[in-house]
């Protein structure tokens, strides 16, 4: 397998391999890694700083080039992906998908690719994934959640590790991994592609980016909502762990004591009873801020009403100071 030529590696490349040695070492450390590339700046960067931390002491590695068959020349962009790797003294192999289902093209496609990587590590034993996320696509996820009125939680946005996945790059600005992906490039002698989705409008994230480039200071910007999302996560970690806690306390066989849920913060109570319902048969996907907000005012401001309609189908309704969930009567 062709190897890059031997030369100095700049000082953005050098940035970029110490950020994926700390994350591959940081606990728990990784001895078989995947690494996520589409031939892109982002992956390309990715790939090449995991290639150089495998030739000097790090876990192996195997890059995963998912084709998501949605334009025409998909097959061959993921094959000069493979090629590229190869260039890096990789393993690659390529895995097409089929996007579909419903939530949107992006998130059909996300579906996808997430899947195809969870397999790929699966059969290679691999105990984390390398996503090439930056620091500007934080910035761009918090502002796009924002935007759709989330909570702490969906605010706190994408981790630098989250079980499988690992994010390298995500305190590092997109300019910084561009530029080292270009310098290798360079060197192996291969050319970045860009996907052309990136600069389609139709795509919420399209819009979003067009906006922060297009703010007065948008890297004070981009810096403030990514470091937003590292203290929302903390908030949310602290608040799941109260609810964890206090949930054990507010149950008695499957309902809700409330008496035991009236004197807890709102944002506690609130995860409570989404956990509870989510247990009781109601999916996570379906269930959203406009059915918790109803269930909770069953204990906030109880006046009498009926029960509520939530995704399963099920009924939340109060009785004898509990709630309860139930199945709504056949017709």
């Amino acid at each position: 397998m062709a190897r890059p030529n031997v030369t100095p590696a700049s000082a953005d490349e050098l940035t970029l391999r110490t950020a994926v040695r700390r994350s591959v070492e940081g606990e728990p450390a990784a001895r078989r890694i995947i690494t996520a590339c589409s031939g892109g700046p982002d992956s390309l960067a990715l790939a090449a700083a995991a290639a150089w931390l495998r030739d000097h002491g790090g876990p192996d590695v195997t890059a995963v080039i998912v084709d998501h068959q949605v334009q025409a020349d998909s097959a061959e962009v993921a094959q000069r992906a493979a090629d590229a790797c190869g260039q890096l003294g990789l393993e690659a192999e390529i895995r097409p998908v089929v996007v579909d289902g419903g939530g949107g093209f992006e998130a059909a496609a996300r579906r996808a690719r997430y899947a195809a990587l969870h397999a790929a590590a699966a059969e290679h034993d691999a105990d984390a994934v390398l996503l090439g996320h930056t620091r500007d696509d934080q910035a761009e996820t918090v502002l796009l959640r924002l935007l759709r009125g989330s909570g702490a939680r969906s605010l706190a946005a994408m981790r630098p590790v989250d079980g499988l996945w690992r994010r390298p790059f995500l305190d590092v600005p997109r300019e910084v991994v561009h530029r080292g992906a270009a310098d290798v490039a360079a060197r192996i002698g291969v050319a970045v592609w860009h996907d052309p989705h990136n600069a389609d409008p139709n795509f919420a994230r399209v819009r979003v980016r067009a906006l922060l480039a297009a703010w007065p200071d948008g890297e004070t910007a981009r810096h403030g909502l990514a470091r937003s999302a590292s203290l929302l996560a903390d908030d949310a970690e602290a608040l799941d762990a109260w609810a964890d806690i206090a949930m054990a306390n507010c149950l008695d066989g499957p309902d809700l004591i409330i008496e035991s849920l009236v004197d807890l913060p709102r944002a506690v109570r609130t995860r409570i009873l989404r956990r509870w319902v989510i247990a009781a048969g109601a999916p996570a996907g379906d269930l959203d801020f406009d059915h918790v907000r109803a269930i909770e005012a069953l204990v906030s401001t109880w006046h009498g009403q009926g029960g509520v309609s939530v995704p399963g189908p099920l009924t939340v309704g109060r009785e004898c100071g509990r709630l309860r969930v139930s199945q709504p009567p056949k017709e």
